[in-house]
């Protein structure tokens, strides 16, 4: 199979522990880029979390894509069209702010263009947000009255354990109206429903004319399970939650150890 598409998850795939992109990894993507192939950005960031890699990537001369919010929003980077845009029901704000503020610790936030907007109590995880998406953390005091504008997802951070619990009763509540998941054990994404990678990357290639075999998806979180089951080649990373290791095709090294560049290696270099 020539493959003709690679998507990447960001943080812990393509970026290294110091969230960074190696410098052969660089290489190898720009090489491939100029064979033609596309490459694409599929990352629960916001969109200003994954612009600066889209730039360091150089994929809006190349003509490559940002799959931000998982999926919520997709940017053609060479033109800046938004393809593909869903959001969460504004009447729904209230709800879910219920149930998350009835658990001790969590915090519930959003984004504005450069902002994590923060709706209860920042904590270790908010920052930990932050600093992946070098955005800066804005408190907001009133913000079920403060979100008066659609937005692609809201993020409850906190404690593994309580995250778990927040979980099960927002599932029970919204279960057939939203998509509700994990991408890390302290971070659960709450999505318009049916909103996930492989959803959008099927909308995606509809749009370019390619198929889900000709395309490789690389992650390694809980967030990538549903693309690398679409994908025509799955990959997960050494460093990949276990269950992203039993559903892939393929596992290669670990992002520590240029997994993404064996990947371009084994399978797009040919």
């Amino acid at each position: 199979m020539h493959y003709q598409i690679l998507v990447l998850d960001l943080d812990g795939t393509l970026t290294n522990s110091q969230k960074e992109i190696t410098a052969p990894t660089l290489k190898a993507l720009f090489e491939i880029q100029e064979m033609g192939k596309k490459v694409v950005l599929a990352s629960g960031r916001p969109i200003n979390g994954v612009r600066p890699l889209a730039e360091q990537l150089h994929l809006q001369k190349y003509g490559g894509y940002m799959l931000s919010f998982n999926g919520a929003r997709i940017t053609n980077c060479a033109s800046g069209e938004i393809v593909y845009n869903r959001t969460l029901p504004l009447d729904i704000t209230q709800s879910i702010y219920d149930i998350v503020t009835s658990f001790d610790g969590l915090d519930m936030v959003t984004y504005d263009d450069d902002m994590i907007l923060s709706g209860i109590q920042s904590n270790e995880y908010v920052e930990k947000e932050s600093k992946i998406n070098h955005m800066a953390i804005r408190p907001i005091e009133h913000f079920v009255e403060y979100v008066t504008t659609p937005v692609n997802k809201f993020l409850v951070t906190g404690d593994p354990e309580i995250v778990l619990l927040a979980e099960a009763a927002l599932k029970k509540k919204f279960h057939s109206f939203l998509n509700i998941y994990k991408s890390e054990p302290y971070f659960l994404e709450i999505m318009p429903q049916n909103i996930d990678k492989a959803y959008s990357l099927q909308k995606l290639l509809s749009s370019i004319g390619l198929t889900a075999d000709e395309m490789i998806c690389c992650g390694d979180g809980f967030n990538d399970l549903t693309m690398i089951q679409y994908a025509g080649l799955g990959v997960a990373m050494e460093n990949a939650q276990d269950l992203i290791k039993d559903h892939a095709d393929y596992i290669t090294k670990s992002n520590d150890e240029d997994g993404v560049l064996h990947v371009i290696r084994t399978f797009m270099q040919n």
